[in-house]
């Protein structure tokens, strides 16, 4: 099944499969699904959802959220947590990284009850007083090693709860003074600061199974292309920072990147991404980005499989022992 997998995630529409999306994936087979605040009502509804995919694919598709916390979650009251964000948690929590595994343990819990198993977090970027306001407070602190064991602890709380995490944004997104889904942001800082700042908190975690790129111009080494488009920069992703894992593009939608939507797609696979991401669930732009990507095939091919076969069953835990140790790290009184 995973060898005739499309080299794509895409994105639905609403609550329910239409028909014509249905024959669409089916025909299509995209390597993943992946799930916003408009496809999310009820716990049922978004498990029959979530069914809907597997059984429109005819097979257990990897099915993606950003369920970050604090301004990203797709999943929130009254039937999920409330999280705050993860740049404050990290400040107020007596043990940052015990409290950064709970809370992927604990969104874990939630997501594996309505068939999720990977979510678009942790983030490595480090925040910076200029970061862009859209990514600052949810990046995991202001320094390597902080947000190196931060990020470390939530994927590990992520796959205890049986879901794969993605590592974003690779090689860094924190210097961006712009938002990359309406510009494209440009950081002009030096080879040597990047490498041994920004791009050595991603190597720290070069082993996770799945990463997403940045929509960002490094012009110390392409001054012409974001990252998620150039041939450098992926070269330094897998050879410099190590990562070996199937890397995925943010979504292909986003402002920072210009052309088609197909000549963005491929120039993103044609740069060594993996996959591309499309997230808005319109039909009509979703077969254009399909025409221009291949079954997977290869390397590509090969790091899929393998983020797949990291999947593994939740480990068995006291959620509400866990939620206990999670309050009384965050307020010093139980919950």
């Amino acid at each position: 099944m995973t060898a005739a997998a499309r080299a794509v995630i895409f994105g639905c529409a609403g609550q329910r499969l239409t028909a014509d999306e249905k024959r669409f994936f089916a025909d299509m087979q995209p390597w993943g699904a992946i799930l916003f605040a408009r496809n999310i009502d009820t716990p049922d509804q978004l498990r029959a959802l979530t069914d809907d995919w597997r059984q429109c694919l005819g097979r257990d598709v990897p099915i993606l959220i950003d369920q970050e916390g604090g301004r990203v979650q797709r999943m929130g009251p009254p039937h999920w947590r409330d999280w705050m964000p993860a740049l404050a948690q990290s400040a107020k929590a007596r043990d940052p990284a015990r409290a950064m595994y709970l809370r992927g343990r604990l969104v874990g819990h939630d997501l594996r009850a309505v068939g999720i198993d990977v979510n678009c977090a942790p983030l490595a970027d480090i925040a910076r007083p200029d970061t862009t306001e859209i990514l600052r407070n949810r990046c995991y602190g202001h320094g390597v090693t902080e947000v190196a064991a931060n990020a470390r602890a939530m994927a590990e709380g992520l796959r205890d709860g049986g879901v794969l995490p993605v590592l974003k944004h690779m090689p860094g997104h924190g210097r961006a003074v712009l938002d990359s889904h309406v510009a494209l942001p440009v950081v002009s800082e030096c080879a040597e600061t990047l490498q041994s700042q920004d791009f050595a908190a991603f190597k720290a975690l070069a082993d996770l199974p799945l990463a997403m790129s940045a929509h960002i111009v490094f012009t110390a080494f392409d001054a012409q292309r974001p990252a998620t488009i150039s041939a450098r920069m992926i070269g330094l992703i897998r050879e410099e920072i190590g990562f070996d894992g199937a890397l995925m593009t943010d979504d292909l939608s986003m402002q920072a990147l210009s052309g088609s939507l197909a000549a963005r797609a491929q120039a993103a696979l044609g740069a060594g991404c993996d996959l591309v991401l499309h997230c808005n669930g319109v039909l009509a732009e979703m077969q254009q980005v399909a025409a221009a990507c291949p079954t997977l095939a290869g390397p590509g091919l090969a790091r899929c499989a393998r983020a797949l076969a990291a999947r593994v069953a939740p480990d068995t835990a006291d959620i509400g022992a866990l939620e206990a140790e999670y309050g009384d790290l965050l307020t010093g009184v139980g919950a």
